[in-house]
């Protein structure tokens, strides 16, 4: 196997010759240079090391002291570092230079493409020209990697990252381990590839693998959409044209709440004795 096609992999190499930027390693028949840069130690000539070859910024085959988690045919979580819009998003995976994933392997709408910080699960590849980079995780390797859920998890709240996402859903892989599905009517807002999201379990499967959602729980929902129309009436100076008997068209075009959430809104503002309703108007109750 030449030095090339074993790029993005770790190899054991001998220095053959020492230069003032760094070393030359061999494998008996071609050399790669490992710069300074890449190691914190120094070699003597014939020593043994053990490496990780990449491409450098230049387009150089290099190697590097630093052995990364992830490589070719190994999977880690690794962070995004940068975003290009016309190429993809780069990820840092513990050298000086980052990796590409590319735009065929990212979500055709870039709105849910991963933001700086995000984390996703990938391996390795090689190009036909002996170039590195970013491949994710398919469904069947997170499932070789997951947890299974028993019915004991059911209702608990999990945090993860999103390693998949479509119209119809998006695809999570939980602190716990566990693989699961947020369908799209369990989710306020698509969420992005990578992106780390908080739920709660609201099915476990027969193989072991849960449905999520993302939507806040029945009480902790209600407080929330009290908040939002109280804010309203404070926007208003205290006052609105609207109360529990107002027209559900109406209360959906204003406030983007059922009829039925709007009144367990407006009860739970009343009953903390916030508003009170007098002749089809809602107003702030004054201190």
């Amino acid at each position: 196997m030449t030095i090339n096609e074993l790029i993005g992999q770790v190899t054991t190499l001998s220095v053959a010759r020492i230069a003032t930027f760094g070393y030359f390693l061999t494998d008996g028949n071609e050399d790669v240079l490992l710069h300074k840069k890449e190691t914190n130690k120094d070699y003597l000539e014939g020593e043994q090391v053990k490496v990780f070859l990449f491409v450098d910024s230049e387009g150089r085959t290099s190697a590097s002291t630093t052995i990364p988690e992830v490589a070719v045919g190994r999977y880690a979580w690794v962070k995004v570092t940068d975003i290009n819009r016309e190429i993809g998003v780069f990820l840092n995976i513990g050298l000086t230079k980052d990796i590409l994933l590319g735009i065929d392997d990212l979500p055709v709408h870039r709105s849910v493409w991963p933001k700086v910080g995000d984390l996703v699960y990938i391996t390795l590849k090689l190009s036909n020209n002996y170039l590195l980079y970013a491949k994710l995780a398919n469904d069947q390797i997170i499932h070789s990697i997951s947890t299974d859920a028993t019915r004991e998890d059911f209702n608990k709240n999990v945090q993860g990252h999103i390693y998949r996402t479509a119209k119809v859903g998006s695809w999570i892989y939980t602190i716990e381990g566990f693989k699961g599905f947020i369908h799209e009517s369990q989710r306020p807002v698509e969420p992005r590839l990578g992106e780390l999201v908080e739920g709660r379990i609201i099915d476990v499967k027969e193989d072991g693998t849960i449905n999520v959602s993302l939507l806040a729980r029945k009480e902790e929902s209600q407080d929330l959409d009290a908040e939002r129309v109280y804010d309203y009436l404070m926007s208003r100076d205290g006052a609105m044209p609207y109360t529990d008997k107002s027209l559900p068209e109406e209360i959906q075009m204003r406030f983007h709440l059922s009829k039925g959430a709007f009144k367990r809104a407006l009860g739970k503002l009343m009953k903390d004795g916030r508003v009170y309703q007098e002749d089809s108007w809602t107003y702030v109750k004054k201190d």
